[in-house]
């Protein structure tokens, strides 16, 4: 039984984690199709600003022991690859 809430409570933190990378990756491109420019200090403090509360959430799940390092990292190595693909896309339009 006790396994079974510590999985579940693992399985919600990662999809928590998930949603916010998602969220990040939404607001980034709202900022794009909107015109903001990826040179423009409003999209990169936005980017700066929102890419470092994510890493603090999964510091703090992983000091809890909810995930694991390497998910963690996973997870930012993903959207940040993302998240250039999306940046090279828009600077070659």
């Amino acid at each position: 039984m006790a396994s079974d809430i510590v999985v579940d409570h693992r399985d919600k933190a990662l999809a928590l984690l998930k949603a916010d990378a998602d969220k990040i990756m939404k607001l980034i491109k709202v900022q794009m199709d909107n015109l903001t420019m990826p040179q423009c200090p409003l999209y990169e403090e936005v980017l700066d600003t929102q890419m470092f509360g994510l890493s603090r959430e999964i510091d703090f799940a992983v000091r809890l022991g909810l995930i694991e390092q390497q998910e963690g990292k996973a997870l930012l190595d993903s959207l940040e690859r993302e998240l250039s693909a999306l940046h090279d896309a828009f600077t070659t339009k």
